[in-house]
C-alpha cells in the first residue's frame, strides 16, 4: 500500500470528485475563526477519497486526519494554497476550495473520533527522547508540545501524532531536517528535527504510531 502510485491517488480522487455532491459553500465571515462540521462533513467528500470516510486513511504515506486540531489542519491548507508546503496533489486540491470550506472541514475532521494507535512501537529510548528531549543537545521534548501520548498539543497550531501513520511521521520528519518542509509554527519543528539521526527518526515515528 506504500508504494501506491499518483495516478492511483489522482484516480481515486477523480472518482469520488465525480460521484459526490458537495453542498454550496455558505460564505459567512463569522465562520473565519471557526468552521461548521456539519458543512464540512458534505463539502469533505474529496477529503475522504484519500483520509478516509473516518479520517482514517489506508495509506501508510497518507495522514489521519481523526480528531486532528481544526487550526492545525486550516494552517496546512492555507499552507498548500499559498505555496509554502509543497505538495503534487493537496498543492492542486487545497487551491479548489474556499476560505470557508477550509475551516468547515477541518471542523468535521476535528470532531471526529481522535486517531487511536494500536499499542505497537514500544522503545524505551523513543520514549525518553518524545518525553524528556536531549538537553545535552538542546533537544526539546516532544510531549512539551504534543502532549501525552501525542495527543494533547499546548496549541491549536501543533498538530496531534500519537496515533498517526508512522511512515508518514518518518517522511516528514526527514522533510523538516532536510529543510524540504519548513512551515511549523515558529520553525520548531525544523529546529528540533536537524538535531535527530535516522535511528531516532524511526524509534519515535513508530512509537508514536502505536499510542
Amino acid at each position: 500500500m506504500r508504494n501506491l502510485s499518483i495516478a492511483g491517488l489522482l484516480a481515486t480522487i477523480l472518482f469520488v470528485c465525480a460521484t459526490v455532491c458537495f453542498a454550496e459553500p455558505a460564505d459567512n465571515p463569522a465562520q473565519s475563526g471557526g468552521g461548521d462540521p456539519v458543512t464540512g462533513k458534505f463539502e469533505s467528500g474529496l477529503c475522504k477519497g484519500c483520509h478516509g470516510a473516518e479520517g482514517i486513511s489506508f495509506v501508510d504515506l497518507i495522514p489521519n486526519l481523526a480528531g486532528q486540531n481544526a487550526a492545525y489542519t486550516a494552517k496546512q491548507l492555507r499552507d498548500f494554497q499559498s505555496g509554502v508546503r509543497t505538495h503534487q496533489i493537496m498543492s492542486a486540491i487545497s487551491r479548489s476550495i474556499t476560505a470557508t470550506e477550509v475551516a468547515d472541514i477541518s471542523a468535521f475532521f476535528s470532531g471526529l473520533k481522535i486517531m487511536q494507535g494500536d499499542g505497537s512501537g514500544d522503545n524505551t529510548a523513543a520514549e525518553k527522547l518524545f518525553r524528556n528531549g536531549d538537553p545535552a543537545r538542546g533537544m526539546p521534548a516532544c510531549m512539551g508540545c504534543h502532549g501525552e501520548n501525542g495527543k494533547a498539543p499546548v496549541k491549536a497550531t501543533y498538530p496531534v501524532i500519537g496515533g498517526q501513520h508512522g511512515e508518514y511521521l518518518r517522511v516528514q520528519l526527514f522533510h523538516f531536517r532536510g529543510g524540504d518542509r519548513s512551515n511549523s509554527t515558529d520553525g520548531i519543528m525544523s529546529k528540533a528535527a536537524i538535531k535527530l539521526t535516522d535511528d531516532e527518526i524511526d524509534a519515535l515515528s513508530g512509537y508514536l504510531s502505536g499510542r
